[in-house]
C-alpha cells in the first residue's frame, strides 16, 4: 500500500507533486521521494525516511525544478526500512528511467536472477521495486533508438506484463521524454488519471487514488484499466494501449474496506458508498443473529469505520455516538514493526469519551480485525469507560490468510483469525459478542458499484490467490521474512549501525551533484 503521482505540465511541478503526495500519506508513512526533470534534461530527486511535511523543506523543493515529475509515498512490504530503499527508483540507461511503485511481485526473487544472469543487470537493494525499474528499462532498450515514440513504450510495458508477476500500479518518468503509467493486467492495486486546464495548456495527473486529483482541480478522466498504459509526453500529447494479453479486473477488496480515503473513486466505485453498503449488510446480519439484542449505542473506531457505522446504526434504529477521540499523530497501528509499538500506539492514538460508555451496552464497529492489538486494546478501554458490556463488529470477514499483492499482513500466524472460530477470536479480544461481515455480503456491497467487476482479489479472506502462482512454498518464504522477529532484527540491526539506515538522507541533482 504505497501511494503514487505522475504529472506533465507546461508549469513547475514540485508543489504539485508535494501536495498530491500529502493526500496520498494514508498510503505510506514510511518514506517519501519526488524525482522531476528540467527543460535541460537534467533529473532532480530528494527522497528519505519520514511523512511528506518532514521530508521536503523549502530548500528541497527549490532544487526540485521541471514541468514535469512522479512522487511516491511508502511503506515498505517488500525489502527493508531503510532510506536506501525510498522511491522514486534510477537507472540512466537507456535515456534515464525513474520509477515509483505501488504493489509487490511474487515472483521478484527469480526476475532478480535472471537481469543478472541474462540482463546483466545489478540490483542493490532488496526493493522489488528496483527490480521492476530494470526489468522496464531492459525491454525499453530492446526498443533503443534517438528517439522513441508511443509504440516503443507500449512495447517495453508488454514485455513488463509477460515478465512480472503480482500486483503492481507504476509511474515512470522517461527524462525528456515524459511520463508513462501502467497497471498489472488483474488490476489489484488502483490508479487513474486525470486533467486540469491552464493558460499555459492542459496538465495531466496519473495517481493512485482521484481524491489526489480533486484536491488539485484535475477532472477525473478514468481509471487505467487492468494491463493498460498511458504515455504522456512532455508536449502534453496523451497516448493509451492496452498492453496485456489477457486483461481482467479483479481489483483489491481491501482497498475499499480500509486502505483507500472514503472520498476517492476506485475502478468507478465510490468507497464511502461501498462502505455505506458494508454498514447496511453488517446491519441485516446482527439483526438475523440477534433479533433481540440489547445493544444501546453504536460507536465507530476512528477513521475508516466511521461510514459503515453510521449506516449500521441508521439501518438498526440505534444512537450513533462518538465515543474515541483520536490523536492524528500516530500511524496506522497494524503496520508497525513489532507487537509491543502497536500496543503502546493504540493508547496513544485514542481516548475513550467515559460519558460515552458508562452503563450501557456498546457495539463498537472497525473496518477490519488483523492482527487483534487495536481491537483488544479499544475493548479493554471502553470496559474500563464504565460499558455494561462490550460487543464488537467488524465490516470486513475474518481476515485468515497473508497478503502478497502489496499489504503488510504477510505472516499468516501473526493474523488473530488465521485457525480460530468467531467465537475464539471474540475470546481474544475479550468482546461479549463478535461479528464478522459476510464475504459475499462485502463483495456485493462493493460491486454494486460497478456490476462490471464480478470478481475480486480476496485472498486475505478465501486463500484464493487470482493470479495463480502462489505456493505454499512461497508463503512460508514470505513469513519468514516479514513476521514480527524478523521486523524486530531489522531493527535491532539499526540500531547498532549495521544497516544502511545511516546513510544521508537524498537530496541529488542527478546531473550535478551538490
Amino acid at each position: 500500500m504505497c501511494g503514487i503521482v505522475g504529472i506533465v505540465s507546461q508549469n513547475p511541478v514540485n508543489q504539485y507533486i508535494y501536495e498530491a503526495l500529502t493526500v496520498l500519506q494514508h498510503r505510506g508513512q514510511d518514506a517519501a521521494g519526488i524525482m522531476t526533470c528540467d527543460d535541460n534534461n537534467r533529473l532532480h530527486l530528494r527522497k528519505d525516511n519520514g511523512l511528506v511535511r518532514d521530508v521536503f523543506h523549502t530548500r528541497h523543493m527549490l532544487q526540485l525544478e521541471g514541468t514535469m515529475g512522479i512522487g511516491h509515498v511508502r511503506y515498505p512490504t517488500a525489502g527493508c526500512s531503510s532510506s536506501a530503499e525510498a522511491q522514486p527508483f534510477y537507472v540512466n540507461s537507456p535515456y534515464g528511467i525513474s520509477l515509483a511503485h505501488n504493489g509487490n511481485l511474487t515472483n521478484a526473487a527469480s526476475l532478480k536472477n535472471d537481469l543478472y544472469r541474462e540482463d546483466l543487470r545489478h540490483i542493490n537493494t532488496e526493493s522489488d521495486s528496483e527490480i521492476l525499474v530494470n526489468v522496464f528499462a531492459h525491454e525499453l532498450h530492446h526498443q533503443a533508438k534517438h528517439t522513441i515514440d508511443e509504440q516503443d513504450i507500449f512495447e517495453a510495458v508488454k514485455g513488463v506484463h509477460r515478465r512480472c508477476r503480482g500486483g503492481y500500479a507504476v509511474v515512470t518518468l522517461i527524462t525528456g521524454h515524459g511520463v508513462v503509467g501502467f497497471r498489472d493486467p488483474h488490476g489489484i492495486r488502483p490508479v487513474v488519471f486525470g486533467k486540469r486546464d491552464t493558460n499555459n495548456g492542459a496538465e495531466y495527473m496519473i495517481a493512485s487514488e482521484s481524491v489526489a486529483l480533486d484536491t488539485l482541480g484535475f477532472e477525473l478522466i478514468r481509471d487505467i484499466e487492468p494491463g493498460e498504459a498511458i504515455y504522456i509526453n512532455k508536449a502534453g500529447e496523451v497516448y493509451t494501449h492496452q498492453c496485456a494479453e489477457n486483461p481482467v479486473n479483479t481489483p483489491c477488496l481491501f482497498e475499499y474496506v480500509y486502505l483507500a480515503r472514503p472520498d476517492s473513486i476506485i475502478d468507478n466505485i465510490s468507497v464511502y458508498k461501498a462502505r455505506l453498503r458494508m454498514g447496511e449488510s453488517l446491519a441485516d446480519k446482527i439483526l438475523r443473529e440477534r433479533p433481540d439484542h440489547d445493544i444501546d449505542v453504536v460507536i465507530p473506531i476512528p477513521d475508516t469505520s466511521r461510514t459503515s457505522a453510521l449506516q449500521l446504526a441508521n439501518s438498526m434504529g440505534i444512537k450513533y455516538r462518538e465515543g474515541f477521540i483520536k490523536n492524528r499523530y500516530i500511524g496506522r497501528t497494524f503496520i508497525m514493526p513489532g507487537q509491543k509499538m502497536r500496543k503502546k500506539s493504540v493508547r496513544q492514538k485514542l481516548n475513550a469519551i467515559d460519558l460515552e460508555f458508562r452503563d450501557k451496552v456498546v457495539l463498537l464497529v472497525d473496518d477490519s480485525i488483523v492482527r487483534g492489538t487495536t481491537s483488544q486494546q479499544i475493548i479493554q478501554m471502553a470496559r474500563e469507560a464504565g460499558a455494561k458490556k462490550v460487543y464488537f463488529a467488524s465490516a470486513a470477514p475474518m481476515v485468515k490468510y497473508p497478503n502478497v499483492y502489496g499489504i503488510d499482513m504477510p505472516s499468516a500466524r501473526e493474523l488473530i483469525a488465521h485457525d480460530r472460530t468467531v467465537d475464539e477470536v471474540g475470546e481474544l479480544i475479550g468482546a461479549d459478542w463478535l461479528v464478522f461481515q459476510d464475504l459475499e455480503a462485502l463483495e456485493e456491497a462493493v460491486s454494486r458499484g460497478n456490476p462490471k467487476i464480478r470478481r475480486f482479489d480476496s485472498s486475505v479472506f478465501n486463500h484464493k490467490y487470482i493470479t495463480g502462482d502462489i505456493t505454499e512454498e512461497y508463503l512460508d518464504k514470505l513469513e519468514r521474512q516479514r513476521n514480527d522477529s524478523a521486523k524486530r532484527d531489522e531493527a535491532d540491526m539499526t540500531e547498532i549501525g549495521e544497516t544502511d539506515e545511516s546513510i544521508e538522507p537524498v537530496l541529488i541533482d542527478m546531473h550535478n551533484s551538490r
